[in-house]
């Protein structure tokens, strides 16, 4: 019996010791949203400030873990009237509601290397789980010797679902997310 239990807890802690962060490599990421205006044309926005992990012990990702927060404040369309409306009460009200932040319940293999993930988005004090689609991009070893991945996501999400802004026929309720990033390994 002891050495069941032994050989269950060597398993167990040897389970944890294999995954791997992945930190992410801010240079050579973006974490964006286009939103359409007046039914005609897309407006894009990007949050400056962000961050975020991946802890995975498969090299497929099939099991990764993601994590994500932004700093409402670093919102940005390069349009500083439109900036700051977007962070006042009328939309994210960042003053109240500082971050926005995920974290990935599922990260499922779909086909080749697109992942459907799965995730709790916190916006403006709502929690809705979203549903993303995510291409690994493919691995490679930088300048500095660092193993790093590159991965793309996209999702929709509705803004009423969060709370974000009043119904107005100006502004479109969908607003698609649009990530590019790159995580560095160890």
């Amino acid at each position: 019996m002891k050495k069941i239990n032994l050989l269950a807890a060597l398993v167990f802690v040897a389970g944890g010791v294999f995954a791997q962060t992945w930190s992410l490599d801010k240079a050579h990421s973006k974490l964006g949203f286009k939103v359409t205006h007046l039914l005609i044309s897309e407006v894009e926005g990007s949050f400056k400030n962000f961050d975020a992990t991946i802890t995975a012990s498969k090299d497929d990702f099939s099991d990764a873990v993601i994590e994500l927060s932004a700093d409402i404040a670093s919102v940005t369309t390069d349009n500083e009237g439109r900036d700051k409306h977007l962070k006042s009460p009328d939309f994210f009200d960042a003053e109240k509601f500082a971050k926005l932040t995920f974290k990935s319940t599922s990260f499922k293999k779909a086909e080749g290397k697109n992942y459907k993930v799965v995730g709790d988005l916190t916006m403006h004090g709502v929690t809705k789980s979203v549903e993303l689609l995510v291409t690994l991009n493919g691995t490679a070893v930088n300048q500095r010797k660092q193993t790093v991945a590159g991965f793309k996501a996209t999702g929709v999400i509705k803004r009423s679902d969060f709370s974000v802004g009043s119904p107005n026929p100006a502004v479109s309720d969908e607003i698609t997310l649009n990530a590019n990033s790159e995580f560095v390994k160890g």
